[in-house]
């Protein structure tokens, strides 16, 4: 959510920052928001004028009336009678100005970091090169996971599309006991290695939470709502990050860095025909979650470091992954910056997208009233919050499914997993 009173003091900021994200119609937008503003403005003057005049009269009235000023006095109340009307429709006005000048905001995406490159769409986007790790594995007709996966009798999608439909898979044996490895090997290393506490999170909440991380209004259509106005969450980071929800914190908690590992449900509108095989976009799927609440001094590092936390998991799974800036069309609505983290997948021979890292600077914590009190100032300041997969766990087991597969079928299990698997080190048929 933007202030208004920022857009009201650096209207041309905000069209610049708009117009990067290439909205056409940023400038109108902009002055829309100023002239509602003014509106809203100039009633709440008059309001506190009127009031101010009520509260006046209503003390002449009674200076009237000890005067045995019975003219006077009817006149006062005649008066005051009137301003009480006035007030009660300017404020029902007051409200109503609000309220639309908060649906126009809720829907405008945040402004991009300078530093993001600058683009119409994901080809626009650009590599960290010093953030590349590993090589491809060399082998001859590699297959996709999906291929693998039914041929060892472990991936069944027919009986799941008989069950619940299209984008939803049964994972059976050792490729389930994979993926709930890989949950507990991620979450080990957040919480052990890198200080992250563990949360076990609602799944269901409410329409304010989603409001609350942007996945509302925007994005109602992507996310399943179920018939007593609860939503199933599409990303642990809308329970982690509404955590602080109207809170005010002391500095000296923060920074706070919260992990959980979830199922996630995404409803995958307009997704129609893309990854129509396979377990790369599911309704339903894993993921291990990444969330912080900083201070805004602390954002920008925070943001590398997470992302490094990110990285860890793969490079320790062996994993060859290259980690890409998304350029200002390709950023998602509630973020400033985001680092895309993308794996190598021999069967379709291209890096895809295993985890998103956003620094979405204090855009959440306006809609959340997410708050901190600095150690050297009296004033109130918004946190800072980022996000990312730490990874999305089903993208995870794709992975090893492809970058692991021998020329017999058989899956090698990767030496970081073998604790979480018993010991087995392949999966075979």
């Amino acid at each position: 959510m933007h202030d208004i009173r920022a857009i009201r003091d650096d209207r041309d900021a905000f069209v610049a920052g708009l117009t990067r994200r290439h909205m056409a119609n940023a400038a109108a937008l902009a002055d829309d928001l100023v002239a509602r503003d003014k509106e809203l403005r100039a009633l709440q003057t008059r309001l506190q004028e009127a009031q101010a005049r009520r509260n006046e009269a209503s003390k002449l009235i009674g200076r009237a009336k000890a005067q045995k000023d019975d003219n006077q006095a009817e006149a006062l109340m005649i008066e005051v009678a009137g301003l009480k009307d006035e007030i009660a429709k300017g404020e029902e006005r007051e409200r109503t100005l609000q309220a639309e000048l908060r649906d126009v905001l809720a829907n405008i995406p945040n402004l991009p970091a300078s530093d993001v490159p600058d683009g119409a769409d994901e080809a626009a986007n650009v590599e960290v090169i010093s953030r590349r790790w590993g090589a491809a594995p060399g082998m001859n007709a590699p297959k996709e996971h999906f291929e693998l996966g039914e041929q060892l009798g472990l991936m069944d999608f027919e009986r799941a599309t008989k069950v619940s439909g299209a984008r939803f898979v049964y994972l059976k044996g050792a490729l389930a006991r994979l993926e709930r490895a890989l949950c507990s090997f991620m979450l080990d290393l957040h919480t052990e290695q890198f200080g992250y506490t563990e949360i076990a999170p609602p799944i269901l909440v409410r329409e304010q939470a989603m409001f609350g991380t942007n996945q509302l209004p925007k994005f109602a259509e992507e996310s399943f709502r179920t018939t007593t106005d609860y939503w199933l969450i599409p990303t642990a980071e809308v329970p982690l990050t509404n955590y602080v929800r109207e809170e005010i914190l002391e500095e000296a908690i923060l920074p706070l860095r919260f992990t959980a590992g979830t199922p996630c449900f995404r409803a995958e509108a307009g997704a129609a025909g893309k990854d129509t095989r396979g377990m790369i976009r599911m309704h339903q799927f894993s993921k291990v979650e990444l969330v912080s609440i900083v201070t805004p001094e602390n954002s920008q590092a925070e943001h590398e470091r997470m992302t490094d936390c990110a990285q860890e998991v793969l490079k320790r799974l062996g994993l060859h992954h290259r980690v890409v800036t998304l350029c200002t069309g390709d950023i998602g609505f509630g973020a400033q910056k985001t680092y895309d983290i993308e794996v190598w997948l021999p069967g379709q021979n291209r890096f895809r997208e295993i985890s998103s890292c956003s620094n979405c600077g204090e855009f959440q914590a306006r809609r959340m009233n997410a708050r901190y009190r600095p150690k050297a100032e009296k004033s109130l300041r918004y946190v800072h919050t980022l996000n990312g997969s730490g990874l999305a766990t089903g993208r995870t087991l794709v992975a090893i499914l492809e970058n692991y597969q021998q020329a017999d079928g058989s899956i090698a299990v990767p030496d970081a997993l073998r604790p979480y698997m018993g010991g087995i080190e392949k999966i075979a048929k």
